[in-house]
């Protein structure tokens, strides 16, 4: 029996789908489904939130998961990443005013609106930034524009939404897409299962 977990939406979509070209398991799931655990064979499912999927890969509640690069950055848990799947691809990236370009460069003390704040801090960390990390949970492009903040770290997909707001990528700290991770044990104690697991989706990755 293996367990995976799952984000919740188009993330887990995309799987079992993968999953069905694989001929593992035929599940299908829509906006009207409010499953949260399903069982095929001898495989089970849990569809969670994005953030939790670390945390239950790293307690072994599941042996596999499924979730963007992002979470696993930020929440840092001791788990495996074993391969890149190649879509949902975007950014993590500084932003800020188009007016003031890099200028947040040569600030003592920058004042960081973000969700993600792990990651912020790492990042300006690693280059001596010091800078004040200031936590949103909704629509960060308010920071710089109310003058909560002076740049936003956040994922840029298309940049329409910053550039309807006077924003900009000014850098970017990571390249983002979806990851598969695995339980360190499980890795271990059932690492036949999993690495069939692994090599399938090695093989739907090469044929994009």
């Amino acid at each position: 029996m293996l367990t995976f977990a799952l984000s919740k939406g188009r993330l887990a979509e995309k799987i079992f789908a993968m999953l069905k070209k694989l001929d593992i398991c035929d599940i299908s799931v829509d906006d009207e489904d409010r499953r949260l655990v399903i069982t095929n064979g001898e495989y089970t499912f849990f569809l969670a939130k994005p953030s939790d999927v670390p945390t239950f890969v790293d307690n072994g509640v599941a042996d596999i998961g499924v979730v963007g690069k992002d979470t696993i950055l930020e929440e840092n848990r001791d788990i495996t990443e074993v391969l890149d799947l190649g879509f949902g691809k975007c950014r993590m990236c500084v932003c800020a005013k188009v007016s003031d370009g890099d200028s947040f460069k040569y600030k003592s003390n920058l004042r960081v609106a973000t969700k993600y704040p792990n990651i912020a801090k790492s990042y300006f960390d690693s280059v001596h930034q010091n800078c004040t990390i200031i936590k949103l949970n909704g629509s960060v492009e308010l920071g710089p524009i109310v003058g909560l903040s002076d740049v936003i770290v956040d994922i840029v997909e298309s940049g329409r939404t910053l550039k309807e707001n006077g924003l900009a990528p000014v850098l970017t700290i990571h390249d983002l897409s979806a990851r598969l991770i695995v339980n360190n044990a499980s890795l271990k104690t059932k690492y036949d299962d999993i690495s069939q697991i692994i090599k399938g989706f090695e093989t739907l990755v090469k044929e994009k």
